[in-house]
């Protein structure tokens, strides 16, 4: 879990779609490395969503769900785009969406939601660590929240959770270099 920690620097810094929640009563950011360039690892994360790509978790972990319910392991030209304004199905409830903020490939996808009174923001930024490597920066922003202190820990631990999935499932991913489907 700690692979996906990010630096305090990188917490400290001001990120793209900072503004959609401010001030915000919690800010959940993560980061992780991957082998590859910000142009591999793009196509990945922009067909991330439910009823699309899903949201990637390594094999080992995946053999434990139902075959309906694995994310994909090729990249699907079908979700090979995103725009701002375009609507995104989430895990979150039956009803619950995200919504394109800002894009700006391969480097930045901002996203929006609100879950019931409380705005939501999530950023995912690449940043390229040399030809071959990227970072991966996650920030999940949210305000008003009543129960911070839970959101905290409790959301953090699921945030946590989720992103290590993510980090690991999609390293798989890019070292098998998965291609489109035909």
């Amino acid at each position: 879990m700690t692979s996906v920690r990010a630096t305090p620097g990188e917490r400290a810094e001001p990120r793209p779609g900072d503004d959609i929640v401010s001030p915000a009563d919690v800010v959940m950011d993560r980061g992780f490395t991957v082998d590859a360039a910000p142009e591999a690892v793009w196509p990945w994360l922009v067909q991330l969503g439910k009823r699309r790509a899903g949201w990637y978790l390594p094999r080992r972990v995946e053999r434990l769900l139902p075959a309906n319910r694995r994310a994909a392991r090729r990249l699907d030209p079908r979700w090979s785009e995103l725009h701002v304004g375009d609507v995104v199905p989430d895990y979150g409830g039956r009803d619950e969406t995200f919504t394109v903020a800002a894009v700006e490939p391969p480097r930045l996808l901002v996203y929006t939601s609100r879950r019931g009174h409380t705005l939501v923001s999530w950023s995912i930024t690449l940043r390229p660590l040399g030809t071959a490597r990227t970072r991966v920066l996650l920030r999940l922003r949210m305000a008003p929240v009543r129960h911070r202190r839970l959101a905290v820990t409790a959301g953090g631990l699921v945030d946590l959770a989720t992103v290590a999935g993510l980090a690991a499932g999609l390293r798989e991913r890019l070292s098998s270099r998965a291609g489109p489907i035909h």
